[in-house]
């Protein structure tokens, strides 16, 4: 198991799905855990059912000056993941402009605020949440490979500038977090079987697959400039 003794990690969109599996785990592996979102309530009544030492804090990526006195009123971190975002999925000609610009907004410009004010140790890392339609893009989520694109070139690009923090992107394919949860059960279910089936692994990713690559980048010294990807073989499917 890796060990995170001591170490202080913030993962930004911690409340829920794929960031509480990261806080889950790296809690686990011995580090202090801070989990941000948006919503207190939410925060808290995750974090008394984690393990080890978890704090709280209200951040929105989509307010930079909020970000800023957080990260100036904080001592350095070891490691920063960022999870949050809210994108809606259609077609370019079907997406309004409205919705579309705000994909784009909460996904790569949260990541790019976060990346303009974290004070991170030299050796700690910064870990972007992208996502494989980057590699296999999809006719009805066109926008969406295109985010998960810029947000991994953006991770190369700060590997070079922030430099010796480390920085890396994980590429998840389907997951099965509560962003399903609008579904009818049959329907997800449905879903899940029907991509199941056209995957070699024949199964569904869970946010516990996505939380082990980012330990691995967080605790892999000669890990920067790379993007993981954990989709059970769906750009090659």
């Amino acid at each position: 198991m890796h060990s995170l003794d001591n170490q202080r990690i913030l993962v930004i969109g911690g409340s829920s799905g794929i960031g509480l599996a990261i806080a889950a785990a790296t809690a686990d592996a011995g580090a202090s855990v801070t989990i941000a979102s948006r919503n207190e309530e939410k925060l808290t009544a995750v974090a008394t059912k984690l393990s080890g030492a978890v704090n709280i804090a209200v951040l929105d990526a989509g307010d930079n000056e909020l970000l800023e006195r957080f990260f100036e009123a904080q001592m350095n971190w070891d490691h920063v993941v960022v999870s949050a975002a809210q994108t809606r999925v259609g077609s370019v000609r079907t997406l309004g402009l409205t919705d579309a610009k705000a994909a784009m907004e909460s996904k790569f410009w949260g990541a790019y605020r976060v990346a303009r004010v974290a004070h991170i140790n030299g050796g700690g890392s910064l870990t972007l949440v992208s996502g494989f339609l980057s590699e296999r893009p999809s006719a009805t989520a066109v926008l969406q490979g295109a985010i998960n694109a810029a947000l991994e070139a953006l991770a190369r690009g700060l590997a070079l500038e922030l430099a010796p923090v480390r920085v890396n992107a994980v590429s998840p394919g389907m997951i099965d977090t509560p962003m399903w949860d609008d579904l009818p059960s049959e329907k997800r279910t449905e879903v899940f079987e029907t991509t199941a089936e056209q995957l070699p692994v024949r199964k569904i990713g869970r946010p516990e697959d996505i939380a082990n690559a980012v330990l691995f980048l967080m605790t892999t010294a000669y890990a920067t400039g790379s993007t993981v990807r954990v989709d059970g073989g769906g750009v090659i499917a």
